[in-house]
């Protein structure tokens, strides 16, 4: 039994297989509708945090596919409080056929996965966003037609976002370069392992603190948030460090002509980009957000039919 909590449990060669299954799930549902490979399959969802697009994508993911979803909020359950992160695994085990878990705590979904006898799949963590990294990597793939090779500069908070994609890009043949004020940097785990298989595969990986520097030549550019959810008594101290880090006009046009900008949605819009980069020509936020529901499909598929 597999789980998706983690992009590096996976190898390059799986993770590009289940790029081009939810390429593939996209033009069906395109086409008239996908199979329903999950049909009589539910998804159990446990959410610690708001949600937009992680709701409503796996509900809609599993709906299309003919299974079913179902939230469980905050309150509802009290995850490691009103009852432990193993028992609520074990139980719904005998109810759902997966869990998808949007939590606070990376170590709350290592322990569901422990625990559960059913998959387990991160819907986000402090120190990882897997689904999102693979939305990102389909978008930039549709966009370019190919992954390897491309140079994908990453501006803001090195923060869980930032974390998978460091790993996804080193695993998809693409150039890596995060720019990060002092003291925000990537978590020491995720800089080792993105530096590891930036080496095993011949890519650069250029952690610098100067958006300029990472930006220079980039066929991707990519931001998010200064303040994440549970971080808003920092708010003003990380707006202060964040301001030079800006996606605007005038950086963009140090990266390539063709280059896009990404964005992983909510966006302070006037913060970490401006409104004119984020419904320009060159933005491909919603488009990228949208991808959410095709790339978690195929994760759906690929560990539930």
């Amino acid at each position: 039994m597999r789980h998706f909590l983690d992009l590096a449990d996976w190898t390059s060669t799986e993770l590009r297989d289940l790029i081009q299954l939810a390429v593939h799930l996209k033009r069906e549902w395109q086409s008239g509708g996908n199979r329903p490979v999950l049909q009589g399959k539910i998804l159990g969802m446990i959410f610690q945090k708001p949600s937009l697009r992680t709701r409503i994508s796996f509900e809609v993911g599993m709906k299309q596919l003919g299974g079913d979803a179902m939230m469980i909020g905050p309150t509802e359950i009290g995850l490691g409080q009103r009852e432990s992160v193993a028992d609520v695994a074990r139980v719904m085990s005998g109810y759902v056929q997966g869990i998808m878990a949007r939590v606070f705590a990376h170590a709350h979904v290592l322990e569901l996965a422990q625990y559960a006898s059913i998959p387990v799949i991160n819907g986000l963590s402090d120190a990882q966003h897997p689904c999102q990294a693979m939305a990102d990597i389909m978008t930039i793939y549709e966009n370019f037609g190919r992954t390897e090779g491309l140079r994908v500069a990453f501006v803001g908070d090195g923060n869980n976002v930032a974390a998978s994609l460091a790993v996804a890009t080193a695993q998809f043949g693409m150039h890596f370069s995060i720019a990060t004020p002092e003291g925000y940097e990537l978590p020491p785990a995720a800089r080792e392992l993105a530096a590891h298989l930036s080496g095993e595969n011949g890519l650069q990986l250029d952690m610098v603190t100067h958006p300029e520097q990472a930006i220079e030549g980039a066929d991707v550019i990519y931001t998010d948030t200064w303040v994440s959810m549970g971080q808003e008594t920092e708010s003003a101290a990380r707006e202060a460090a964040m301001l030079p880090y800006q996606v605007n006009a005038k950086l963009l046009r140090r990266a390539q002509k063709d280059a896009i900008v990404m964005h992983c949605l909510p966006a302070h819009r006037g913060h970490e980009i401006t409104d004119e980069v984020a419904d320009g020509p060159q933005s491909v936020i919603f488009a990228q957000a949208e991808n959410r529901l095709h790339a978690q499909k195929a994760i759906l598929v690929k560990l539930l039919a």
